[in-house]
């Protein structure tokens, strides 16, 4: 499992030491997640924590002379829409040579897996598709500086699509959406060339109990409850009507074991998340809500790389995973408030 000591190492650990005979994880430990650079204390203790950086040729020369994986969880990334903009090659490096680097290492050791599960995400469809008036199908351009300076939020006379690998073609306007993607295809050409099962998981807005309470980049539910619980109005950017899916970490890590497990895998990327849409203003309202916070407010603020709507349609993980959603976003903001209330945290800046 590689970032195996990430937000959702952890949070699937503790099932994939129930389902297999040994795991190992491979995590660098980045400051960004973990500041104080030790194993995570929810990380199952019967999984097996390689420090190392998976853009590194010996860390897997070292890993692959002891293990021989049967099932492999690729998590390890760089994530962040607005950051990717401008640490392009960062992000590249660890989502995508970090990627190659893997399946060398594979090669050369002679040790390819049987199934490859990736956690891809919804940012591989950047804007996505949209039905105008008329009803057909059609796919805008890229929001520009200028558009959203105008305050242009959505697209003019048309509605978004639900994000559906079957039906929306992927369109990154991300520097982390293209690596992502990249992601996707090199996996899918290395393993169909040797015969190895890819399983890809595009995942939604994923929060939860356990997400870095330290990364400015990500985590925005854990930010707004942070806000509320210090008795701020949470800021709302654009005009707060921004959809969201936000996807309950539980949820997440019983789709990943699904992949890693389950008799077939899936042939098409498969779309992870609570099966509705939230605007950011619904979302920010129930935190506020929870907290006795002051309402949120509307910034007209924004952010380069972010897109207007996202959010899963979640058909096929039913039909082929046998997985749905178990969790409502009133339900995980109350597992989220929970799991914050009980931290030792700095105040908010």
């Amino acid at each position: 499992m590689t970032g195996g000591a990430g937000f959702i190492g952890t949070a699937v650990s503790t099932a994939l030491a129930d389902s297999f005979e040994r795991v190992v994880a491979v995590d660098n430990l980045h400051p960004q997640i973990h500041p104080d650079a030790r194993r995570p204390a929810d990380l199952d203790p019967r999984v097996e924590l390689v420090v190392g950086d998976v853009v590194e040729p010996t860390v897997w020369d070292g890993l692959l002379s002891d293990v021989h994986p049967d099932v492999v969880i690729h998590l390890a990334a760089e994530t962040g829409t607005g950051q990717s903009l401008s640490e392009s090659t960062r992000h590249a490096s660890v989502n995508v040579v970090g990627t190659t680097q893997m399946l060398d290492a594979f090669t050369r050791h002679d040790a390819r897996p049987q199934r490859i599960v990736l956690s891809s995400s919804r940012a591989v469809y950047g804007e996505g598709a949209w039905r105008g008036a008329d009803g057909a199908v059609f796919y805008p351009e890229q929001r520009t500086r200028q558009t959203l300076e105008d305050g242009a939020w959505d697209v003019p006379d048309a509605s978004p699509v639900a994000m559906e690998s079957r039906v929306v073609q992927p369109a990154p306007v991300s520097v982390y959406g293209a690596t992502k993607l990249a992601q996707e295809q090199i996996l899918g050409v290395w393993a169909r060339s040797f015969g190895v099962e890819a399983v890809v998981l595009r995942l939604q807005n994923v929060y939860g109990p356990g997400q870095s309470l330290f990364n400015p980049y990500t985590g925005i539910m854990s930010l707004f409850c942070r806000m509320a619980a210090a008795g701020r109005s949470i800021p709302l950017y654009e005009d707060g009507e921004v959809r969201r899916d936000f996807v309950l970490i539980d949820d997440v890590a019983r789709a990943i074991h699904l992949g890693a497990t389950t008799a077939t895998a899936p042939t098409s990327p498969i779309d992870i998340g609570s099966g509705e849409f939230q605007t950011i203003a619904t979302a920010a309202d129930l935190i506020a809500k929870r907290y006795g916070a002051p309402a949120p407010h509307v910034t007209s603020q924004f952010r380069e790389g972010d897109v207007r709507h996202a959010w899963a349609d979640v058909t096929a993980a039913q039909d082929v995973l046998g997985w749905t959603p178990q969790y409502d976003l009133r339900a995980g903001v109350e597992r989220l408030a929970d799991w914050i209330n009980a931290q030792a945290l700095p105040p908010l800046d």
